[in-house]
């Protein structure tokens, strides 16, 4: 496959590597349909659990740092789904012990964010 940047004998390639470039003009005959910004300010924000408070523990795990996000109070089966996400968002391992979410690192102000955009009210940080 030719690339832009390859210069053979001093000039470039007359054929582009992009295997997409032809369906640019397709794109004109497609039917209008709504904005991402209009599908956006039709969707409501999915409401979240009340709140949430979020600790940075070592003590009593052989000196690793772990955050650790309590009073969710949520079922079992959403803070399953809650830690699987959270863990793939924050690119991070981690598990659920009882009702706690536990995630490896100090992910705290990134944590905050993703809890914020996940619908929670009220996130505290200590």
């Amino acid at each position: 496959m030719w690339r832009y940047d390859r210069v053979v004998n001093g000039k470039r390639p007359d054929r582009p590597s992009n295997p997409f470039a032809g369906l640019a003009g397709l794109r004109d005959e497609l039917p209008p349909g709504p904005t991402g910004h209009a599908r956006l300010a039709d969707a409501k924000p999915a409401l979240g659990p009340a709140r949430a408070v979020i600790r940075y523990e070592r003590k009593g795990r052989g000196g690793k740092e772990v955050t650790v996000v309590e009073h969710l109070g949520l079922n079992n089966a959403e803070l399953e789904k809650w830690t699987k996400e959270l863990k793939q968002t924050l690119g991070v391992g981690g598990h659920l012990e009882g009702s706690v979410i536990v995630l490896q690192g100090d992910v705290r102000p990134r944590l905050e964010a993703a809890l914020l955009a996940r619908g929670v009210r009220k996130v505290t940080v200590s």
